[in-house]
């Protein structure tokens, strides 16, 4: 790290790592839970090695700092545990929005990642005795890489990907250029992420184009998605009749266009029908939808509701279950595209070959822009949106057409998790002390 930089990131790191004793545990809001989670964050580790780390035992740890970029990791910690079922699995996350999506995952230890200093490092490493530590996608956390690479630790980033502008950044230069120059081996998404790879200063000769690993988890879940599930059977029953639009991970921005559009096409009795899953399905985010039902004069049940399979509209108050979901859609809204936080993921869909209308603000998501490149998505502002949604449900070859052409997409990137793993084993099996 550039000597400027060091100083005050090791003071900040210190000081958030003591802040972790004066939050309650009980702490609500993101930030608050950020510090909390992280009190025992590393007692959590060094028990679990104490009871169950076993020496002779290779260990692969993969860190990920929110949940879409666990979903790069973990087709390869399936892949690892299917392949090498001798080798033991750590994984970390960063974002307290994980630990849900890092406790599902079949490894031996998941949690969060203590906070980057030089002690909270060590022990890490003392605890875990990592075959190779693993990063996803972009984030590398630099004393940890720093302590890592001092003990011949092997380093990696899998699924790399930086959007335009990550090379520019002074943040990225000063701070991060040691650690990604420390890695030993990068699969890059794309050629142009390799390019902007090494503007961080990864060496260019340990750089391969492996591929984004989230479409080999999303075919997957596709293949594996059962249509006679109690999930899915009920509301499946009529649905070549009754098509559905599934609405996934919506914000308020997106519901506001997404609901009049859809109120008016509901009254030109189509019969389709509107599964909408919102993002974060608390109380307070549910009732404007409940209440735009009511005076829609649409019905409307929860998922899971007896009389779920009759409603206009499903509000889908849980999460974890779209992925499923999108097996039932004729078409689907992701959501993400009225406001700049990002839009979510459009593969989940496209998977099952369904196409995909997107809000405006979707060009950071490079997805989304070859979807709609290949014809398999279409940007839709609020003006456009019916017109989208008359032309989908209602004319059958056109929509099949850009279903064909979403899922195509996902198809040309089948392959990354194999390619991913290559380029890890033989770190896996380089010799360490």
């Amino acid at each position: 790290m550039h000597p400027l930089a060091a100083l005050p990131y090791r003071v900040i790191a210190a000081a958030a790592q003591a802040a972790t004793s004066f939050v309650s545990s009980n702490a609500d809001g993101k930030l608050a839970r950020t510090f909390a989670e992280r009190r025992d964050a590393l007692q959590h580790f060094t028990a679990w090695a104490h009871a169950r780390r076993v020496d002779g035992r290779g260990l692969l740890w993969m860190h990920a700092p929110s949940v879409g970029e666990g979903l790069m990791a973990r087709p390869i910690l399936e892949h690892a545990r299917r392949v090498a079922p001798a080798l033991q699995l750590a994984y970390s996350w960063f974002s307290p929005s994980a630990r849900t999506f890092g406790a599902s995952l079949a490894v031996d230890v998941a949690g969060a990642l203590p906070f980057d200093t030089t002690d909270n490092a060590g022990a890490m490493l003392d605890a875990l005795k990592p075959s190779a530590l693993v990063y996803s996608r972009a984030d590398v956390w630099p004393v940890l890489t720093e302590v890592a690479a001092r003990r011949s630790v092997p380093l990696a980033l899998v699924s790399a990907a930086l959007s335009d502008g990550s090379s520019r950044g002074l943040w990225s230069r000063v701070v991060l250029a040691d650690a990604y120059g420390a890695l030993d081996a990068v699969g890059a998404v794309e050629a142009l992420d390799a390019e902007r790879l090494v503007a961080l200063g990864v060496r260019a000769d340990r750089i391969t184009i492996t591929g984004d690993t989230r479409y080999d988890q999303v075919l997957a879940r596709a293949a594996d998605a059962d249509r006679a599930s109690a999930l899915l059977a009920p509301l499946g029953a009529d649905s070549a009749e009754r098509p559905w639009l599934v609405a996934g991970s919506t914000w308020p921005a997106d519901e506001a266009p997404l609901l009049r559009a859809w109120g008016r096409f509901a009254r030109a009795g189509t019969g389709a029908r509107l599964l909408i899953a919102p993002h974060e399905p608390s109380e307070a985010h549910c009732a404007p939808i409940i209440a735009w039902a009511q005076g829609a004069g649409l019905v409307l049940e929860h998922l899971g509701a007896p009389r779920a399979s009759r409603a206009d509209v499903v509000l889908v108050d849980r999460v974890g279950v779209l992925g499923d979901l999108y097996a039932l859609a004729r078409v689907a809204y992701v959501g993400g595209g009225f406001h700049d936080a990002g839009l979510h993921s459009v593969v989940e869909p496209a998977s099952f070959g369904v196409p995909v209308i997107v809000g405006p603000q979707h060009t950071r998501s490079r997805d989304a822009m070859r979807l709609i490149a290949t014809g398999g998505a279409v940007a839709a502002g609020p003006a456009a949106l019916e017109g989208q949604l008359r032309e989908w449900l209602g004319d059958a070859d056109a929509c099949d057409a850009a279903g064909a052409a979403a899922r195509q997409v996902v198809e040309s990137g089948r392959g990354a998790t194999e390619k991913s793993w290559a380029l890890l084993t033989p770190l896996l099996s380089r010799p360490h002390p």
